[in-house]
């Protein structure tokens, strides 16, 4: 085996190894630690949405602890500016110079908590180091940490005070992932451990390790490019995101921007699961957390209970699925 291959296997058992590492501290949203597997892999980031309590924080800060990765947490409120995020030019009084300080979106992980409880203007002032990973400020450009993705929170029952996030910045989400109300065992699962003495601010004490750290991840995402996609799965996800365009119910469909972000995920997921090519069925698997936040269903259709999933649904059961 060479040193290549040994090198890839090696980047993906760390990657897989996260999953049992963030299990020490949050139970049961393995569907959601691997969503965020997925968005390191394709430098993406992931709109997070669950009601409070669920621990969605929990979740990041337990990722970046596995990862060895820097995190920093922003709580979104009404009266944060722009400036509060990416930095601002301060008057230094002893050397009489302006100078640049850095924001907290100079991290690895950035939690953007309720990010929809902010204003248009400090949401948007995301948009470009999302897209281009650096802020512009004062002429210069500056660039951000690698990795960089944002992870973004936000209540899905609390609208009252909230600012709805524009399409635009909808759209550089790669993944828009769910974090529902435990089950039964698991809720036992996590007061069992609180009772057991765990503390969700010490994570070392709950015996987090740093199982992987950005070097797995550059390894990874190199072995990620090298993923075939056969024609029939291109030509499958542009019919499924054409499909969308084309419903009665939906306002604006899946753009070519969502195509690719699909196609993006899985190329991830088949090289999580130890393949080197894509399926179909790697297709549908992504197509709901990779295009559901893509989907403006009208108002008309929410009313008669249309859902962006259920719409989802609908297209992956009418879509031929190349064989």
């Amino acid at each position: 085996m060479s040193s290549g291959t040994e090198g890839t296997t090696g980047a993906r058992d760390a990657l897989i190894a996260l999953r049992a590492e963030v299990a020490k501290a949050v139970v049961g949203n393995d569907a959601a630690v691997t969503g965020l597997i997925l968005a390191l892999l394709c430098r993406g980031h992931v709109l997070l949405e669950g009601v409070p309590g669920v621990a969605k924080t929990l979740l990041v800060r337990a990722l970046a602890a596995s990862l060895s990765l820097e995190t920093t947490r922003v709580q979104f409120t009404p009266d944060l500016m722009p400036g509060d995020v990416t930095g601002s030019i301060v008057y230094d009084a002893h050397s009489g110079e302006f100078s640049f300080r850095e924001g907290p979106v100079f991290t690895n992980l950035l939690l953007a908590d309720e990010i929809n409880r902010t204003p248009p203007k400090t949401q948007s002032s995301l948009l470009e180091a999302m897209e281009e990973r650096q802020v512009s400020l004062d002429g210069k450009s500056r660039p951000l940490p690698d990795p960089f993705i944002v992870i973004a929170t936000q209540n899905p029952v609390e609208y009252e005070g909230t600012y709805p996030l524009p399409e635009a910045q909808l759209d550089r989400f790669l993944l828009k992932l769910t974090m529902p109300t435990p089950s039964r065992e698991d809720e036992i699962g996590i007061l069992w451990r609180h009772a057991q003495g765990f503390d969700p601010r010490n994570l070392a004490a709950a015996g987090l390790l740093a199982v992987a750290g950005a070097a797995e991840l550059a390894t990874a995402r190199e072995a990620v490019a090298k993923v075939t996609i056969g024609p029939e799965v291109i030509g499958y996800v542009v019919d499924l995101c054409r499909a969308t365009r084309q419903l009665p119910s939906v306002r604006i469909g899946v753009s070519p921007r969502g195509a690719t972000a699909l196609l993006a995920v899985t190329r991830a997921w088949a090289w999580l699961a130890g393949r080197d090519y894509a399926t179909p069925d790697d297709v549908k698997a992504l197509a709901r957390p990779a295009l559901r936040h893509r989907l403006d269903v009208r108002p008309e259709a929410e009313l008669e209970g249309v859902t962006a999933d259920g719409v989802l649904d609908r297209v992956l059961a009418s879509v031929p699925v190349p064989r």
